[in-house]
């Protein structure tokens, strides 16, 4: 059974534009630091799986295309490189703390989906992203508010 996913980037960082630019449309998912967001990776995702790229940290967060989970997860080699951003002290190839996917891009959405237009749909009430104090980069999404956000398009 396919579990559907949002992930969160900042356009600054890393965005839709850059992966549609990478090679085979594919990206290693790195530089995640939250304990519940890698416990997901680990325990849950899946290649098969689909996520909403979303931007956030920008003018005008929203939904900017999907992507396919393109691997099981394995360690995040950036958390043992001590001149990336994403280092840490405590990781290492032999105990990795920090995981990471590779995803696809499927397709760039031909709108970006706000979070204000989000937030505006009772429907997407439940939806993980829109609850208080949600600051999670990776969460799951339920097949029916799947199904609605891409309605939206």
């Amino acid at each position: 059974m396919k579990h559907h996913w949002l992930m969160k980037s900042e356009p600054s960082s890393f965005s839709v534009d850059d992966l549609l630019r990478r090679p085979r449309r594919t990206e290693p998912w790195d530089g995640v630091r939250n304990y519940q967001a890698r416990n997901l990776i680990r325990d849950e995702m899946k290649p098969g799986d689909l996520a909403f790229f979303y931007h956030s940290g920008c003018d005008e967060p929203g939904i900017a295309g999907v992507m396919e989970v393109a691997s099981p997860a394995y360690p995040d080699p950036t958390a043992f490189d001590p001149r990336h951003h994403h280092f840490d002290p405590d990781s290492s190839p032999d105990s990795p703390r920090w995981l990471l996917v590779d995803v696809r891009l499927v397709r760039k959405l031909r709108r970006i989906i706000t979070l204000t237009e989000l937030k505006a749909h009772p429907e997407l009430s439940g939806l993980q992203l829109l609850k208080r104090g949600n600051r999670l980069s990776v969460m799951p999404v339920s097949a029916e508010h799947w199904e609605f956000i891409l309605g939206l398009e």
